[in-house]
């Protein structure tokens, strides 16, 4: 089977991107990304499949997967009908990479990043330390989740009882590429013009899809829909404007594409929990503390 390459969208304001998904059972879903990834799997019971690695998990189920290694959990919902938590960090490759490279203090993650590449699972002791440190993430800014992160890939990599998953021989480089190329087009174009005006009949057009078809690629990929995004990067350029310059809030809604106050008013109430007004100046009244 073809994995599916996934795009991955670091959070606002961050290198990198920290998830944590809840969910009732995890389906099959077989896909890889050229970022590393770190995911720590609790109260579930399942197959785990990484390269051609195929085994059971279950409870505390901590690896670290390389770039471009396709991988998916997969199980059936618990008796209990409780949740099953999933924490992700998904980290770039070069971002990490130039870290370790240019900052002697981090060159203790060399072996970690190295055996990556094969999928690296870790000990129930550490998959504990990893759940202190996923739910410091989860409840901190940037600044903090970066120290976090740090400091959960100290204490994996002085794990000295991991195990490597997938075999020498197995190569994620098999992998075809076409189509991601072709989203990536899509994703670029995207970034570039976010805030003019565009149709998803359009951006279908370039990735050769019907319009359905895109919008659901798209949502599958991304985990937000098209109209999603596009907000999210608008709300992100206007958050910068908001706190760089003195424009006035009909001005920045103007910049980003918004075709109205009111619908940017609205959208940023959305995803910001405030007002452009109250966050420009919560971020005033910081600044002079």
């Amino acid at each position: 089977m073809r994995a599916m390459c996934e795009k991955v969208i670091p959070n606002t304001n961050s290198s990198w991107r920290y998830c944590k998904y809840t969910l009732d059972f995890i389906p099959f879903n077989w896909h890889y990304h050229p970022e590393y990834e770190i995911c720590l799997t609790l109260n579930s019971k399942g197959v785990c499949h990484i390269g051609d690695y195929i085994a059971p998990y279950s409870e505390l189920d901590l690896v670290i997967l390389g770039p471009d290694l396709p991988h998916t959990w997969q199980s059936s919902p618990n008796a209990d009908n409780s949740v099953q938590v999933v924490h992700v960090a998904q980290i770039p490759k070069k971002w990490l990479s130039q870290h370790v490279l240019n900052n002697p203090e981090l060159m203790v993650l060399e072996d970690l990043l190295i055996n990556s590449q094969r999928g690296l699972k870790f000990s129930t002791q550490t998959a504990r330390i990893a759940k202190t440190y996923f739910e410091q993430i989860e409840q901190s800014e940037p600044f903090e989740q970066y120290l976090n992160l740090m400091g959960l890939l100290r204490e994996m990599s002085q794990d000295a009882h991991t195990h490597i998953l997938s075999s020498a021989t197995f190569s994620a480089s098999s992998y075809s590429h076409q189509a991601q190329d072709k989203f990536d087009k899509v994703i670029d174009y995207i970034y570039q013009h976010y805030t003019e005006s565009m149709c998803a009949e359009q951006l279908a057009r370039m990735a050769h899809m019907s319009t359905n078809h895109f919008h659901r690629f798209f949502k599958k990929r991304m985990e937000r829909t098209l109209t999603e995004f596009i907000n999210q990067l608008r709300i992100g350029k206007a958050c910068k404007l908001l706190v760089n310059t003195n424009q006035s809030i009909t001005s920045i809604s103007d910049q980003c594409g918004f075709k109205n106050i009111s619908n940017f008013n609205r959208r940023f109430l959305y995803l910001k929990e405030s007002t452009p007004s109250q966050f420009r100046k919560r971020l005033k009244q910081k600044s002079l503390v």
